[in-house]
């Protein structure tokens, strides 16, 4: 039978603020700690203006990827290649800082619900000076699995059921989906044996196990050790929360806000790079 993957740890995000003064909930990060490759998993989830108004202004990144899910709410995506992109309820954007790209997020509203997150994933040593690229994925892109029973399963990046994500062939092969539950469903799922795993619940509780002695409460993350297949269930109230999983790089990660790199002196270069203007030359 195969192997059930076991609850290793459960973090608790903490509240804190990014950009010109963003209000969310932050579960992995370099304070919190990082799950191999990903870096950072935000949440933001607000109906005050005040929380995201000033949204986040043009700022660099080098080194990794960044996946932005909207869930309700519009922002306004702007790079120094000149793309332009409106992410509206459901869409996702992803995008591959590589070398360097210099890049804002402005709310398109003044008020109403702003929910999302964005999610950053390390790139191996040999991809984090390719040239950077970005793509935006509206929802009507992303297929969505739904079953008679009470089950929901949207799938951003990898493969679930058949069936595939629009985001392919990134080296970390991600998995990342968005499920709803029915109170009581199970939630199962292959995944490569020493792939990383973990979930994060934005709605509802879920239970971890087929036990429902040990439920995940909203706004806590839980990482799972190596195994063939994931197995959760939804508690009383039903359940939304996203999977995220990947191939772990296991190498050396030295960050400095937006740059994520292996050494030390490529980070210094970095810093150096943005200043001199060459960062995304």
């Amino acid at each position: 039978m195969p192997s059930v993957r076991q609850l290793q740890q459960v973090i608790r995000a903490q509240k804190t603020s990014d950009g010109a003064g963003v209000s969310l909930f932050r579960s992995i990060g370099s304070s919190q700690g990082r799950v191999d490759p990903f870096l950072m998993l935000d949440e933001f989830s607000t109906e005050n203006p005040n929380d995201y108004i000033a949204g986040f202004p043009a700022h660099p990144h080098r080194g990794f990827e960044t996946v932005t899910y909207m869930i309700e709410g519009h922002m306004l995506h702007e790079d120094h290649l000149g793309n332009k992109g409106h992410l509206r309820s459901g869409d996702v954007q992803w995008m591959t800082a590589g070398r360097g790209i210099i890049h804002s997020e402005m709310p398109q509203q003044e008020q109403g619900a702003m929910r999302g997150f964005q999610l950053w994933i390390n790139l191996p040593a040999a991809e984090k000076m390719k040239p950077a690229g970005y793509r935006d994925i509206p929802s009507h892109d992303i297929p969505v699995c739904q079953s008679e029973d009470g089950r929901w399963v949207k799938v951003i990046a990898g493969d679930y059921e058949g069936l595939q994500g629009p985001i392919q062939g990134v080296s970390t092969q991600p998995l990342f989906i968005d499920v709803k539950l029915a109170a009581g469903m199970v939630f199962e799922h292959a995944l490569p044996v020493d792939h990383t795993a973990m979930v994060y619940v934005f709605e509802g509780e879920l239970a971890p196990s087929a036990s429902l002695s040990q439920a995940l409460p909203l706004k806590h993350a839980a990482v799972f050790g190596e195994g063939e297949r994931l197995h959760l269930q939804a508690c009383a109230q039903g359940a939304r929360f996203l999977v995220l999983a990947a191939k772990p790089l296991r190498e050396p990660v030295v960050q400095h806000g937006p740059f994520v790199m292996n050494t030390r002196e490529e980070i210094e270069q970095a810093i150096n790079d943005y200043q001199s203007g060459r960062l995304a030359a």
